[in-house]
């Protein structure tokens, strides 16, 4: 119908399809509303085509039709009402969740055959400290992250990979089978979830130094640098696939979480300025490699 209609707005949504999705699927208030939501968002993301979904979809609760009894037991809303359902956690979250800090919407997910909950959970933010000076980071391709004490963080491992897949992805391409495209996309799952993990480790580690020497992270705003710097025909995929959004992101949550400020600094003459004393002149740079 939103295709039809040409519209992702939800309420007008609603006013069309409401009663009818009710009686065709048998289906509670909540539910019918939390699946019309699911096309509104869906659509909205580009009304070009017409969206389709798996009948193993993820599905998202809210606390009116999923409700924790304890850590180990939730109560969900089916088609063939509630449902009690046992849930397993790891020692992280069992140590970092209780049941009141669990708000807003949950994602129900089936990957590999098993059901994820991704849960919403609200967490107090410590009061940031003091800080005495600023740990500037430099976020790049070859080097992942550098800081203004000299420690790099190398993006070697995350380049191998990406080399490793590249030809792996080209024959899989062009073989065109049903089991080349699914080798494909657990391809791609692997390659982003090793990116992230390597983001993760790095951006927790500039974090704990800053909070251990008291200092704020300076990091630079590289907001629109895919559209505002060019690069070799040969550099390219490297640098579409350059995740610094996602780095910057993590070190900010992380940061908040620890107390450590952030602050966002304009990147025009920073791989030439002298972290120790300011000074700013391109000689100082005569290489990618090399400061003086």
């Amino acid at each position: 119908m939103a295709f039809s209609i040409k519209s992702a707005n939800k309420i007008k949504l609603q006013q069309i399809v409401y009663h009818d999705v009710r009686e065709r699927f048998d289906l509670s208030s909540q539910l019918a509303i939390r699946a019309i939501s699911k096309v509104s968002e869906v659509y909205k993301r580009d009304r070009s085509i017409k969206p389709g979904f798996r009948i193993d979809g993820a599905v998202v609760y809210d606390q009116r039709i999923l409700s924790w009894k304890s850590l180990e037991l939730v109560s969900i809303l089916s088609i063939n009402g509630r449902l009690k359902i046992p849930v397993m956690m790891g020692e992280y979250q069992q140590t970092g969740i209780d049941r009141k800090s669990m708000c807003g919407q949950t994602d129900l997910i089936l990957r590999n055959g098993i059901f994820y909950l991704a849960v919403v959970v609200e967490v107090p933010e410590p009061s940031k400290f003091d800080a005495v000076g600023s740990l500037g980071v430099d976020l790049g391709i070859v080097n992942l992250a550098t800081d203004s004490d000299g420690d790099t963080f190398s993006g070697k491992q995350v380049d191998e990979v990406r080399e490793r897949n590249v030809s792996l992805r080209s024959n899989l391409q062009k073989a065109g089978t049903k089991s080349a495209k699914r080798h494909l996309k657990k391809l791609s799952g692997r390659e982003r979830r090793f990116q992230r993990d390597i983001n993760h480790n790095i951006s927790k580690k500039i974090v704990a130094k800053a909070k251990d020497t008291g200092k704020a992270i300076a990091l630079e705003d590289l907001t629109g640098i895919r559209t505002s710097t060019t690069v070799r025909k040969t550099q390219r995929s490297r640098h579409s696939s350059w995740a610094f959004r996602q780095m910057r992101s993590f070190i900010e949550y992380k940061a908040t979480l620890s107390g450590v400020s952030v602050i966002l600094v304009n990147p025009r003459g920073t791989s030439h300025t002298c972290p120790v004393c300011g000074h700013n002149e391109r000689r100082n740079r005569p290489n990618r490699d090399t400061f003086r």
